[in-house]
């Protein structure tokens, strides 16, 4: 199989499963956060739709200069201009996934701010740690906020204790 085929099939899982978290974001609470180093749920949320879009990124450049950058955070207004956003970046990201080649993610990429070398690393390294693992860390964040909000959190990986269901011995897990 080749490398882009694993990561598609994981994007494509997990993307599905962030959808269902943003779906559940009280965007009438964007400012709130539970502690005062936290970032306010709104901007996260935010994020977690933003973060599929550093695959395209990676794939179609060989770096990122954080000092050239004029980033603006993502705020949406709405739940389904929060889904949109990540929809639209899942988008990108999947089509990047697909034009590539193996030989594509050996390539380095590099995150700078400036002269400061931040770190050069093999793409498909800055999309398991930088695209992915990120993105699956901020989910987890945004998966307390919700519980701390007492929001019914979805299950990822199987049910979560907020998904009603009677389990007995021919039930199966899904």
């Amino acid at each position: 199989m080749s490398y882009n085929k694993g990561l598609i099939a994981e994007l494509q899982m997990e993307a599905a499963s962030t959808r269902k978290m943003l779906e559940r974001v009280p965007l009438d609470k964007s400012d709130w956060k539970p502690h005062e180093k936290s970032m306010k749920l709104g901007r996260l949320a935010g994020h977690v739709a933003e973060l599929p879009g550093w695959v395209a990124m990676t794939m179609t450049t060989d770096e990122l200069d954080l000092s050239k950058m004029d980033y603006k955070p993502t705020m949406s207004t709405s739940t389904e201009e929060l889904v949109g956003v990540l929809d639209t970046n899942v988008g990108k990201a999947m089509a990047a996934l697909e034009n590539a080649k193996d030989e594509d993610f050996d390539k380095m990429w590099t995150l700078r701010n400036g002269a400061h070398e931040i770190f050069t690393m093999p793409k498909k390294a800055v999309i398991r740690s930088m695209a992915y693992s990120h993105h699956y860390h901020h989910r987890g964040q945004l998966s307390v906020y919700l519980r701390l909000l007492d929001i019914p959190v979805p299950g990822m990986y199987g049910p979560s204790a907020d998904d009603v269901r009677v389990m007995t011995a021919d039930t199966e897990l899904g």
